[in-house]
């Protein structure tokens, strides 16, 4: 099933429905074959992060897409679901800083939710 910018969106969704912290959806279309759409999420504890994880899973699954690879479960300190189009990253704090995908991924469109209003960054 082709991941669409309205299922990319209801992952999401669901991210925020468990607490996620700092969601960000990147539209990684015509800058990489690895996947259409990034999730990047935070999570206070471990088992925030599974609960995340497993909300994401069951909530994707019913609207017909398929997981294809989950990483990082028993050190829950960054987990990756594989759903082919999308990639979810659920984060500690620690590790999403560390790793600093939004950096590697910088070129990408942020994808904001409809009727929401995009964050600006003052430094």
């Amino acid at each position: 099933m082709e991941v669409t910018r309205e299922l990319a969106v209801m992952a999401t969704q669901a991210a925020e429905e468990r607490k996620a912290e700092d969601v960000l959806l990147l539209d990684l279309r015509g800058l990489t074959l690895v996947a259409d759409y990034f999730l990047i999420a935070s999570a206070s504890t471990g088992r925030q992060i599974k609960a995340i994880a497993e909300h994401l899973e069951e909530t994707l699954s019913k609207a017909g897409l398929r997981l294809l690879h989950r990483e990082g479960w028993e050190s829950q300190r960054w987990v990756l679901l594989d759903f082919g189009g999308l990639v979810c990253h659920i984060f500690n704090r620690a590790e999403r800083e560390f790793y600093g995908l939004e950096r590697l991924w910088g070129d990408a469109k942020r994808v904001v939710p409809d009727g929401e209003t995009p964050e600006v960054k003052r430094e």
